[in-house]
């Protein structure tokens, strides 16, 4: 029988997924729970039946193997880095780091710790993109020249607002090249490569656009990403409140192209190779929808299109064998500094920035002091969107009360 890992997870909104998914199925026991959000906090805790802290220190002496951190985006480092320390295995949602300096840190701690860490990027796992990564590794398009990866996600005012309580949670200031993981992740997955440069292009905030400026939103529309990866591919990255909510995958070979749809079932995989290349009584084009190719009942009940169970299960998959997963920190930190290296191409117009490999000592020591971001909270912080610095209306300012109000919020 295998033994159960006890895991305590922080933050109860997103952190839920996770707390749901700790369960003997995947070998793991939710024990505990953490965040500063005191009445929902109560009230998950009661859900589960299980110990509740408000402080993250007091938290960490509770007895259990792993922690899941689903605090806010910015936070996850020091949090991270924290649990090592306490001899804690480590799941972290994204971002890895919010700078360079924290990235490094937290290479450090995890190679100081020898405990797991994984990256909780959900969006690999998707059926289409498994097969996907499946159908790479069997040559079926060749070799890996360009891909794209798109994360668009537009709402109405009131739902941002709902979703970001308070002026200065992280998503009412953020750029969006930061939130460039469900993007860069599956691209990475199925090709087994590494982006090394980054270029960021971005649109700037729309004054025209009510889902902006009914928000107190102070950063970008959106952006592109332009990536090297390390075998010479180039990628595209698209993330942003778009119009027009999707989720999508494109990876050309030099035998073939893959990609998820983008009408009808997106969840279904498209599949071309040309006439002269393709196999005997094969089609040229094929579309279809993939099945997971193990867990498919567990998966289907999970959120994210399944991913949310797959984290789940490498996670302590991971812990049991030893081995870092295949999301490890240094994946983690290459596709979050694609954010942080993608803004400070983006202020200077696109211009390439190196986006290191934390792998090696000898790198990281050239960034243990970066400190460069845009969260409004730090001293000496760069601008959150190329326009400068944006003002929220009188009338957003009061719609963000009355949402935050309603969702008891009692913060500024």
């Amino acid at each position: 029988m295998k033994k159960i890992i006890k895991v305590g997870v922080v933050g109860v909104g997103r952190g839920q997924s996770f707390a749901s998914g700790a369960t003997d199925l995947v070998g793991m026991k939710l024990v505990a729970l953490c965040d500063t959000w005191e009445e929902k906090l109560e009230e998950v805790g009661k859900k589960y039946d299980v110990t509740t802290y408000t402080d993250y220190d007091k938290f960490l002496e509770h007895d259990m193997d792993a922690v899941v951190l689903a605090n806010y985006f910015h936070e996850h480092a020091p949090f991270a880095i924290k649990a090592l320390t306490a001899d804690k295995h480590v799941m972290s949602e994204c971002a890895a780091c919010h700078t360079m300096a924290e990235g490094v840190a937290l290479a450090r701690a995890v190679e100081r710790s020898k405990k797991i860490y994984m990256f909780a990027e959900n969006y690999p796992y998707a059926a289409y993109n498994q097969e996907m990564r499946r159908l790479y590794h069997e040559g079926r398009v060749g070799k890996f020249v360009y891909g794209e990866g798109e994360y668009v996600h537009p709402d109405p005012a009131e739902v941002k607002l709902a979703r970001s309580c308070g002026y200065n949670h992280w998503r009412n200031w953020s750029p969006w090249v930061y939130y460039c993981t469900h993007a860069i992740a599956p691209v990475m997955f199925i090709t087994d490569t590494r982006p090394v440069s980054v270029s960021a292009f971005v649109v700037p905030y729309d004054f025209d656009d009510p889902t902006n400026v009914m928000t107190v939103q102070r950063s970008d529309t959106g952006a592109t990403l332009m990536l090297k990866m390390d075998n010479g591919a180039i990628v595209k990255a698209l993330q942003g409140f778009f119009r027009g909510h999707g989720n999508f995958v494109r990876i050309h070979g030099n035998r073939g192209l893959m990609e998820n749809c983008r009408t009808g079932d997106r969840s279904q995989l498209r599949v071309w190779r040309e006439s002269w290349e393709k196999n005997t009584g094969e089609p040229v084009e094929q579309i279809y929808k993939p099945d997971f190719p193990a867990h498919h009942d567990l998966a289907m009940k999970a959120g994210h299109g399944g991913g949310d169970f797959f984290t789940n299960l490498h996670f302590a998959e991971a812990i049991r064998c030893g081995k870092q997963p295949y999301l490890d920190v240094y994946r983690g930190l290459a596709m979050s500094m694609c954010g942080i290296q993608g803004w400070r191409s983006a202020l200077a117009d696109g211009a390439p920035m190196l986006v290191p490999d934390f792998r090696k000592e000898a790198i990281r020591k050239k960034y243990e002091n970066d400190e460069f971001s845009p969260n409004p909270l730090k001293p000496g912080h760069v601008p959150s969107s190329i326009l400068g610095e944006i003002k929220p209306s009188a009338k957003a300012m009061a719609l963000a009360r009355k949402v935050w109000k309603e969702k008891g919020y009692k913060g500024k």
